[in-house]
């Protein structure tokens, strides 16, 4: 950590050179002596990153921002604030605390936390901005979080960890076996020292899989923002042996979609199949990880249109986790009903179907965009058919 960084007229140098182009900055020279014009970028470049995804941080004075793979790795503050939301008590450590954005939100619910790290460069830089943010409740502890939780050798309300998703080489994993520290190895010691555990992992992990894995997991949490699912949250409880809730969630500017349902019932749950009615109903991508493809039905009384095909109708309208549209049509895949159409721009998906959504707009010549939506799937008598749709 260099602290000439911090140098008033450094930091008016990275805040009015946010939107600039860097290598122009480097071909002309950086006027400051003694301080790497690359570590100058870096700033120039993190901080940029963090407008939309840091925002606290962006708008705080003199924060020291790391390399950029600790801060493409850090939460960002929609996905910790929801963490922060599961947890409660008087204290959390975080065992692999990072750039420390989770456990800032951690600071805003638990009166105590420990942010432990063992990069002694990214420790330092995230007590700095601590100080910076005004945060007086997190202690920061440069080391490895594994033998601070044994040394300290004390009761936790909450244990935090999220392995590293990167190998020796640097190569992204995602198994919870290839992580660092492998959280299959250490899962009886986190539950002797903390009565709850949570666990955040990559959204590319198999769910079932995983659960093969991992014990005593009392809840699941699919977290997806704006459609895209970010994280896996594994809460671990003490003694706990019952069924396992999945809540899914996504975060949208104006609200959330939430559904849950319980792991062991997806297998069982009744599904009805029908044709096409009057709305068509696309599951959002935390409900389609989480895999409730019977559940969603089940629960909510909508019909699903194939077994693979995981679209479902419904003839009145209902309030759904995903997105919902008007059917104004029902045709045949081939080209001479398509053509009656005569649709030359359309938003195109497709669901259990052989095409791919760039082989069917050459296929029929139609552009991206405008207001009609049309999906190519899979009806229950496996016919291959096109729905037109407009946007509720």
């Amino acid at each position: 950590m260099n602290k000439a960084i911090l140098n008033i007229e450094v930091q008016e140098f990275i805040n009015s050179h946010i939107n600039s182009d860097v290598s122009s900055l480097l071909l002309k020279g950086l006027p400051f002596e003694g301080i790497d014009a690359k570590l100058i970028i870096e700033q120039i470049e993190a901080k940029k990153r963090s407008e939309k995804k840091l925002p606290t941080w962006f708008k705080t004075e003199n924060i020291y921002y790391p390399n950029k793979l600790n801060t493409e790795q850090t939460s960002s503050e929609i996905t910790a604030q929801y963490k922060a939301d599961l947890v409660s008590g008087k204290n959390l450590i975080d065992l692999t605390g990072g750039f420390g954005v989770d456990a800032f939100y951690f600071s805003k619910q638990v009166e105590n936390v420990i942010h432990c790290e063992i990069k002694s460069g990214l420790s330092k830089i995230v007590a700095h901005n601590f100080d910076q943010l005004q945060v007086s409740n997190v202690e920061c502890i440069n080391e490895n979080g594994i033998e601070t939780l044994k040394k300290l050798d004390q009761q936790f309300d909450w244990i935090y960890i999220d392995p590293s998703r990167r190998d020796d080489s640097k190569n992204k994993v995602f198994l919870i076996t290839d992580c660092t520290p492998n959280v299959k190895t250490y899962q009886g010691l986190f539950l002797k020292y903390a009565e709850n555990v949570m666990i955040k992992t990559s959204p590319l992990l198999d769910i079932s899989a995983t659960l093969l894995e991992i014990s005593n997991v009392k809840e699941i949490h699919v977290v997806a923002v704006n459609n895209e699912v970010k994280e896996l949250l594994w809460i671990l409880e003490r003694n706990y042996s019952g069924s396992v809730l999945i809540k899914t969630v996504n975060i949208q500017k104006e609200n959330q979609q939430t559904f849950d349902f319980y792991y062991d019932e997806e297998s069982t749950a009744k599904v009805e199949y029908t044709r096409p009615s009057n709305y068509l109903y696309e599951p959002n991508s935390a409900i389609l990880k989480a895999g409730a493809f019977k559940s969603v039905s089940y629960d909510l009384g909508v019909k699903k249109l194939h077994k693979h095909s995981h679209l479902y109708t419904s003839k009145t309208l209902i309030d759904f986790p995903g997105r919902r549209f008007n059917i104004e049509n029902v045709v045949p895949f081939n080209k001479k009903a398509f053509s009656k159409l005569k649709i030359q721009k359309a938003n195109i998906t497709t669901r259990n179907f052989p095409l791919s959504v760039s082989n069917i707009r050459k296929k029929f010549k139609v552009k991206d965009g405008g207001t009609i939506f049309l999906f190519f799937t899979t009806n229950l008598e496996d016919e291959k058919i096109i729905l037109i749709c407009s946007k509720i």
